[in-house]
């Protein structure tokens, strides 16, 4: 019996394969690969953009298109979307060969190191070989195989080059296994020769059914749950460190469940904050270089760690310096055993609500000491004062500083609102002091810190929660990295909200500089003064007037008055809005870091700035602990 069959183009069958592909979780089915962003050129113009004006055209398209600026900005924007719909609906990105695929490596790294899917589909040289070397080909002479997209092999879960027509049949399934595998997911690349895109093949009618890509939730192993049990209720000062993986699992309930029931802190790393509502008696905060005061000093006395979805970076341990109990152990809940096994722990290799819910039930009728409970009490009300001193602004009519500026936004969002940001000063201050409302409201990318991200982040957002307020907060210099997609922003109605910090350089970076002996060295936006410093006079750089030139409505804010005014403005807006302010940077009221990075600084050094950070250092990394 023949096997009924259809002749399509490989990017024909692609897109239509992937328009039926559903992941399923607890019931609720999501569109696994939900569109398609894409920037055309020679490699991918014929073939996947001929398939997508198939399938991505009126209201019924198959696989709804979206047009981007910037190749390395879409993949942001389409990360923004699958961490806002917790890794459970994704989108592809194409790319033309060449440059255009070289672009897409900076948000493949994000996408993998975050643990959050994305499918990127660039064109490639032809797999015959009959027209070589193509424009934008990389020729190697011992390698003929290699092309530019072999960049995207280290950054990427899985890749594959799909040299023939039916090759595309397991390539196609293998990048679904992963991008729907809680434990696998990341960047996967099927990298596309272009003749390959436009050739035909009859295609079993089969690789067109739905498909169901089931999300597990594995259960705690009982042999493991009962000794990080026994674990728990031996401790006297055990802590829970949130991660992002609370927020994948949509574990924020049974968190909350496991925190009323047995009265352990909770503290968050960048990606986990929110797991616990800000007001919750046992949420302690942000931990880590950029943590609370509570957090961190209950952190170093802690004689028990327990890890929840979290990869423990530098920022969360404080480079190792941290857990400073002699007696203090890990156990680790994670469903990555390779995040699990980390500082030596017990391990719960484990979904992360599946897990939590266990803990729950195993302890239900165990709670830590009532002195403890009311030791970080206290101290999450002192670090409230500490909150409150930073936002407030006892001259409505004063430039405001930075953490002002938060307040104005903390004073003006709603539980439901969105606050985007990626790298600058504002990740530190955003950690210790932001107020989080809500699981989805605290979207920091921290795990590549990618200045560029939060635009684009904010339009995938937007993509995924269509209504619910989004800010995208960014420093000029990130602004200038990355504005590009203001005008996709523009084109789509989309109302993202952009909150741009004029403070005339790298702030964050040159704050480092100074602390490490290099003196703010090229950080600053200014004129090269006669020295051959960039000493001089600010650029006459107007920024708002760039966004306003993209399509954006702009609020210019001068004073902490005009600034809360301009922000309820934007909020209630339906168009895209930049709220500019120039804050003011001689009266920083951040509070200082509680706990120390590991930035090493020079060993040997001419100048005495340098020399006095180098002693600074041998004094700090003096308490690194290795948990073995």
């Amino acid at each position: 019996m023949s096997t009924p069959t259809r002749r399509l183009t490989v990017a024909q069958a692609l897109v239509r394969f992937l328009s039926v592909q559903y992941t399923e979780r607890d019931g609720v089915r999501h569109r696994l690969i939900a569109g398609t962003w894409g920037i055309f050129g020679h490699g991918n113009v014929a073939g996947l953009g001929q398939a997508l004006v198939e399938a991505g055209i009126g209201p019924d398209a198959t696989m709804p298109f979206h047009q981007g600026r910037n190749e390395q900005a879409m993949v942001h924007a389409a990360v923004g979307y699958a961490r806002q719909l917790d890794r459970l609906s994704a989108q592809a990105v194409t790319t033309s060969i060449g440059p255009g695929a070289t672009n897409l490596v900076t948000g493949a790294a994000l996408a993998t190191i975050n643990r959050l899917p994305v499918l990127l589909l660039p064109g490639d040289y032809f797999a015959t070989r009959a027209a070589d070397p193509l424009l934008q080909q990389l020729e190697h002479p011992v390698e003929a195989d290699l092309s530019v997209n072999d960049t995207l092999r280290p950054v990427s879960r899985y890749f594959d080059r799909v040299m023939r027509p039916e090759a595309l049949i397991p390539a196609a399934l293998n990048a679904m296994r992963v991008l729907a595998d809680p434990v696998e997911t990341g960047a996967v690349t099927l990298a596309l020769p272009q003749d390959v895109q436009a050739e035909a093949y009859d295609w079993p009618e089969e690789f067109f059914a739905d498909r169901v890509w089931h999300v597990r939730r594995p259960a705690a192993d009982p042999s493991e749950l009962a000794e990080a049990v026994a674990a728990i209720r031996a401790a006297e000062r055990p802590v829970i460190v949130a991660g992002g993986g609370v927020h994948h699992s949509r574990a924020e309930e049974a968190l909350k469940a496991l925190a009323d029931a047995t009265g352990i802190p909770v503290a968050s790393t960048q990606a986990g904050k929110g797991s616990l509502r800000h007001d919750h008696p046992a949420d302690l905060g942000g931990i880590g270089h950029t943590g609370t005061a509570v957090s961190d000093d209950i952190a170093r006395t802690a004689d028990l760690v327990i890890g929840v979805g979290t990869r423990y970076t530098d920022f969360t341990t404080a480079s190792h310096t941290l857990f400073q109990n002699p007696a203090v152990r890990f156990v680790n809940l994670n469903i990555t055993a390779f995040d699990a096994h980390k500082l030596a722990a017990r391990t719960l290799v484990c979904d992360a609500r599946a897990g939590l819910t266990a803990l729950t039930e195993a302890l239900a009728d165990h709670r830590v000491n009532s002195v403890y409970e009311a030791e970080y009490r206290a101290g999450k009300e002192r670090w409230e004062q500490v909150v409150d001193t930073a936002f407030s602004a006892p001259d409505e009519n004063a430039v405001p500083t930075q953490t002002q500026l938060l307040g104005a936004l903390d004073a003006v969002v709603g539980d439901d609102d969105v606050v985007i940001n990626a790298a600058g000063s504002l990740p530190g201050d955003l950690h210790k002091l932001w107020r989080a409302r809500s699981p989805r409201q605290y979207h920091l990318e921290y795990g590549y810190s990618c200045m560029g991200y939060e635009i684009p982040a904010g339009i995938g957002v937007q993509q995924a929660a269509p209504g619910t307020p989004v800010w995208s907060l960014v420093g000029d210099g990130t602004y200038l990295m990355m504005p590009t997609e203001i005008v996709t922003a523009v084109q789509e109605g989309l109302p993202v909200n952009l909150v741009l910090i004029q403070n005339h350089g790298y702030a964050s970076i040159g704050g480092l500089s100074e602390s490490v002996g290099g003196e703010r060295f090229g950080t600053a936006y200014r004129y090269r003064a006669a020295d051959g410093t960039f000493s001089g006079a600010p650029l006459p750089v107007d920024l708002a007037a760039n966004a306003a030139s993209l399509g954006m409505d702009v609020l210019r804010a001068k004073t902490v008055r005009e600034l809360r005014e301009a922000l309820a403005t934007a909020r209630a807006s339906d168009r895209p809005t930049c709220v500019y302010v120039e804050t003011d940077t001689a009266a920083p009221t951040a509070p200082p870091a509680e706990a120390w990075w590991d930035v090493p600084v020079a060993e040997t050094a001419s100048r005495t700035s340098a020399v006095q950070a180098r002693e600074e250092y041998d004094r700090q990394v003096a308490d690194r602990r290795r948990h073995l």
